[in-house]
């Protein structure tokens, strides 16, 4: 069942898919009706799941999931992955590599390899105080609060040591 992002819990559990290049408003559109779609019909063993989702800065989306009411199982999460990896080949986007960076420059959002991020920090083209998106959260109430922080304050840190 799909309902409002703003109405999960805080307790809800959080997927953060970041694209690797910004998704134009049609995109948008087209992909929040399938989203839309999806939710309506995900389910676990035959439960509907409380699920919703938001686009932050037309580059993430964020898929939260109501546990209270229904935890999601290997086979649910595995629909959902089955999902965005749909998007991606619909698309040409990539949504599932963790080991890229996204972080803020002024207004700009860059996207950088794990690799070049690193190499930026030695040479001191970010700092620890860059605006980096820390996808290890875990729940909404994470998100809220610890998803876009300065790196010293994500695992991001250990690149600036």
């Amino acid at each position: 069942m799909n309902v409002d992002f703003q109405t999960l819990p805080e307790t809800a559990r959080i997927w953060i898919y970041q694209c690797n290049r910004s998704f134009s408003e049609e995109e948008i559109l087209d992909i929040s009706k399938k989203l839309q779609t999806f939710l309506e019909s995900w389910t676990a063993h035959g439960a509907d799941l409380k699920a919703a989702f938001e686009f932050k800065y037309k580059r993430f989306i964020i898929i939260g999931l109501d546990q209270e009411m229904q935890k999601a199982t290997g086979c649910s999460i595995d629909a959902s992955v089955h999902f965005i990896k749909q998007l991606e080949t619909t698309y040409k986007v990539d949504l599932l590599d963790k080991l890229n960076v996204s972080y803020k420059q002024g207004d700009y959002l860059a996207y950088k390899t794990l690799k070049d991020f690193k190499k930026m920090a030695k040479d001191k083209a970010v700092s620890k105080n860059t605006i980096v998106f820390n996808h290890l959260v875990q729940t909404k109430a994470e998100y809220l609060d610890h998803w876009e922080v300065p790196a010293i304050d994500s695992w991001h840190a250990r690149f600036f040591s």
